[in-house]
């Protein structure tokens, strides 16, 4: 690859994409076709992300998170996230970015998805709850690193 910047860019999504499966999210990278950018990173629904890679975090985010947006439309997925590499740490230390409304739409969908679980499933909720215990105690950054490419 000749485009220097184009290569670490890249690097940041395998990077991203093998996180995403360590903890077994079937992220991919989409076929592009032509004109229609949907995102970087897809397998994350009801997300669609775009990865940054650049010097000037702040331009990553503003770019970024601009493009997640428009992007979300094209992958019909709900929200947008820009995914933008943090300097000198890991792949899980990077920033996902979204716009507050996201975040409020988010927690929403998280806390309607859960209370009515718990309410008509309380088994399964339970069981969900656990998991979530586990997964908050996980080192996704190791795991990736056993990914292959």
């Amino acid at each position: 690859m000749s485009n220097p910047n184009k290569a670490k860019g890249n690097r940041w999504e395998l990077a991203l994409r093998k996180l995403f499966r360590a903890a077994t999210i079937r992220a991919f990278k989409p076929y592009q076709e032509g004109h229609e950018d949907a995102g970087d990173i897809q397998g994350l629904s009801p997300f669609v992300g775009q990865a940054k890679d650049w010097a000037r975090w702040e331009d990553a985010i503003r770019v970024g998170l601009d493009g997640a947006e428009r992007q979300k439309v094209k992958a019909r997925e709900a929200y947008g996230v820009a995914f933008v590499k943090r300097a000198r740490s890991s792949t899980g230390y990077g920033y996902a970015v979204t716009t507050v409304v996201t975040f409020v739409r988010a927690l929403l969908r998280l806390r309607r998805a859960e209370a009515l679980l718990r309410e008509h499933a309380p088994e399964a909720y339970a069981e969900h709850m656990a998991a979530v215990r586990v997964e908050l105690g996980t080192d996704y950054d190791s795991l990736a690193k056993l990914q292959k490419d």
